[in-house]
């Protein structure tokens, strides 16, 4: 069987010769070593270059001969949960939707992203007392991230 340690050495030795501030988001091997990678960036996103330098190290340096593999290198999907705390804090200023635990959903901007939890922001046209008509409110929603089931992008061609 492939060892996790092994493919994570030769992904962390590619990504620091690249040198563009890219980390896995996700690694798996399975059973009939299958190895996915899931690569993000800490600003802006991961070139299709990125992956294939990365896939390049992790096939030129496995024997195909000792075991056979199939290998994916991607980048997160945008549509995909995040799942690295540097999604969040890349993600910042952008609107999501999250999933609690109790399976109630929110929506809107994440404002802030720490190790304890999330706040997000959201406008919304409210009745206000002692008016006439209906006025932009900001709510101010914050989350522990014990309490996150999931949270993604949301994606709009607006």
């Amino acid at each position: 069987m492939i060892s996790k340690e092994r493919v994570t050495a030769l992904i962390d030795e590619r990504i620091e010769d690249l040198k563009k501030d890219l980390y896995v988001v996700e690694l798996t091997i399975s059973a009939n070593s299958v190895i996915r990678v899931e690569l993000d960036k800490v600003d802006g996103y991961v070139a299709v270059e990125d992956c294939m330098s990365i896939s390049r190290n992790i096939e030129h340096n496995l024997d195909r001969e000792a075991e056979d593999f199939e290998l994916h290198v991607s980048s997160a999907g945008l549509d995909k949960p995040f799942r690295h705390p540097n999604q969040y804090r890349k993600n910042i200023g952008r609107r999501v939707k999250v999933k609690l635990n109790d399976a109630s959903k929110i929506e809107g901007e994440l404002v802030s992203y720490n190790e304890e939890g999330i706040e997000l922001m959201d406008r919304v046209k409210k009745k206000i007392e002692g008016r006439k008509k209906k006025e932009w409110v900001e709510d101010i929603y914050k989350f522990k991230l014990e309490e996150i089931k999931e949270t993604k992008i949301v994606i709009s061609f607006k």
